[in-house]
């Protein structure tokens, strides 16, 4: 094998290594699931805590739930989807418009993507 084969071989397998170690993961995402959002939320369908229960969110229409303690969402025109719901747990406040009881942000994109590919499973 020549030298420029090589090189080609050992670029791809570092290019593969480097993305599939930043692909966000589910069983990543239970963990900080767990850590950041089990507090307020659980993934058991209709089983709620201080926050819905977060079981089939994807694709759900927001505000949806049978949960009537939380209102911020009450009326919403959109489903979620991964995209805002990433935008909504980096920052539910400036999501929305207004204040919101949902106190915990992710800042980390990781943490998010990891967080949505668990939520996309339950």
């Amino acid at each position: 094998m020549n030298t420029s084969k090589i090189l080609a071989l050992s670029i791809a397998a570092a290019i593969a290594a480097s993305s599939g170690s930043a692909m966000a993961s589910s069983d990543d995402g239970a963990k900080l699931f767990k850590k950041k959002c089990s507090t307020c939320h659980t993934v058991e369908a209709g089983k709620h805590k201080t926050g819905p229960s977060l079981a089939g969110v994807i694709g759900r229409q927001a505000g949806s739930t049978d949960f009537s303690k939380y209102k911020a969402l009450k009326g919403a025109d959109f489903s979620w989807d991964e995209a805002n719901l990433a935008e909504w747990i980096e920052d539910p406040k400036k999501f929305i418009g207004k204040p919101t009881a949902m106190t915990v942000k992710v800042k980390k994109e990781d943490e998010r993507a990891a967080i949505i590919e668990y939520l996309k499973e339950n």
